[in-house]
């Protein structure tokens, strides 16, 4: 990296600078990286052993990449992620369209001006956030987006159509020496895409009948979902093969990660005035079961994918209730699980179904077999034996949104064994994460046929008892 104090073409020649490409620059970027054993993608979490290896040898061998997968799988925020590998900063002439490199222009104008000012031509820096660009193909997309038309405002200055100078340039030719990222790219008219390849093999591509010559530096990724091949459009064969490398991204394998990556993508609002709202370990995982789950229910369409995370309105049924109550911290309940169907139902795709099976009875039947499955994992039926009896001997517990953390506490405090299940379970003292946890081990036994529940409240709440 030159010093970033060269302002003029002279300043730049006398610095170390020599002009290369983006997939060169992409390169060697990486390779150090690697050698410093950095981490090269941040924020991008279980495709340690999968996706990241393959786009490694990808930029390594110079190819363009297309990203193939269902929604929710990163495959945009991978390609963000590629900016890391930009330079901090490279040089352009001053006011070029192109991002034209001083040493090596492409635009007319560009090298007019060095014609015209020589070493005086001033020079501007270029930082590497301003070297992306991103478009969502839409079938409405023309040439003029994404590479340009006839500027009718130059041509009524006098110009003629077969001058250079009267293109307005698009999106990728304004991107020159960057990243062109084009999302869901099988939704792009055929038509469009040819004009794309036109410009990333030809290096030149025609405007009313005018052949331009573009010479452009460019790192493409484009992103697709295996759907869209059979149903709304496909990638045509050409451009296909010029994305030298296609990676299939996947969902998340295994709970654990699933967790981790939803505190990562929580999207977060609080105030230093609000409740504190805690997180507890089951119920991170009850959220992450209920996604799993989705993904392999024959009621969901599974053919664009299932992304389903809900962590945020838990945490905000945790803070309405701490809020209405009066509570200084709260906790998501098994009784907010309710809260989950308006936000849940959005983002599936049902199969077809009869009166007998609604979305919300699908719903409702992923939250109790997740709920059954953690309960499995985390709690020993043996050692809940002691409150099965209390039951038995005549307590009734009575669970929901407006039961204040408190109660739960004196239950527990009154109710032989119930303590140490909650123990075990590994809540802290916060009568929040207590009452989350007696929630959690009597919809437990409810489900474990040990317990029964009744008359359900408003809320999701309901009355436990033998």
């Amino acid at each position: 990296m030159p010093p970033r104090l060269a302002r003029t073409l002279g300043e730049l020649r006398a610095t170390r600078y020599r002009p290369r490409s983006v997939k060169k620059e992409m390169r060697a970027n990486l390779l150090t990286l690697m050698a410093g054993d950095e981490e090269l993608f941040p924020g991008i979490i279980g495709f340690d052993d999968t996706v990241i290896p393959a786009v490694e040898n990808a930029i390594l061998a110079g190819h363009d990449i297309c990203f193939l997968g269902e929604r929710g799988q990163a495959k945009t925020r991978l390609a963000r992620s590629l900016v890391g590998l930009l330079d901090e900063a490279v040089p352009v002439v001053a006011g070029s369209e192109l991002n034209d490199d001083p040493l090596a222009p492409v635009g007319r104008e560009a090298r007019q001006l060095i014609a015209e000012k020589g070493d005086d031509t001033s020079i501007a820096w270029l930082s590497r956030d301003q070297r992306y660009a991103e478009k969502l193909a839409t079938p409405d997309i023309t040439i003029a987006d994404l590479v340009g038309e006839v500027d009718p405002i130059k041509v009524a200055e006098g110009r003629y159509l077969a001058d250079p100078s009267t293109i307005h340039y698009g999106l990728i030719p304004r991107t020159n020496r960057g990243i062109v990222t084009i999302n869901e790219l099988p939704d792009l008219a055929e038509r469009i895409q040819v004009g794309l390849l036109n410009i990333l093999e030809e290096r030149d591509v025609q405007i009313r009948g005018y052949v331009l010559r573009l010479p452009l530096d460019l790192f493409v990724v484009a992103s697709a979902n295996p759907e869209d091949y059979t149903s709304r459009g496909r990638i045509i064969t050409p451009l296909k093969d010029r994305l030298g490398s296609q990676i299939r991204t996947h969902y998340p394998r295994t709970i654990e990660i699933e967790m981790t990556i939803m505190r990562q993508e929580r999207m977060r609002l609080e105030d230093e005035d609000d409740p504190v709202i805690a997180e507890p370990a089951w119920m991170l995982e009850l959220v992450a079961q209920i996604t799993h789950l989705a993904r392999h229910s024959p009621d969901i369409s599974q053919r664009s994918g299932v992304s389903v995370a809900n962590l945020e309105v838990l945490i905000a049924s945790a803070l309405r209730r701490a809020v209405r109550l009066g509570e200084t911290e709260g906790a998501p309940r098994v009784s907010d699980l309710s809260a989950l169907l308006p936000a849940t139902v959005g983002k599936l795709e049902m199969e077809t179904l009869g009166d007998e099976a609604p979305e919300e009875r699908v719903i409702d039947r992923l939250l109790s077999r997740a709920m059954a499955d953690v309960f499995r994992r985390r709690v020993d039926l043996d050692e809940l034996d002691e409150v099965v009896d209390a039951f038995e001997s005549g307590l009734v517990i009575e669970t929901g949104e407006d039961i204040p953390s408190r109660e739960y506490v004196r239950w527990v405090r009154e109710t032989p064994g119930l303590g140490r299940a909650v123990t075990r379970l590994g809540t802290g003292e916060s009568p929040a994460e207590i009452a989350s946890a007696v929630e959690f081990l009597l919809e437990g036994l409810h489900l474990s046929r040990r317990l029964n529940k009744e008359h359900a409240r408003p809320g999701g709440g309901g009355r436990y008892r033998a």
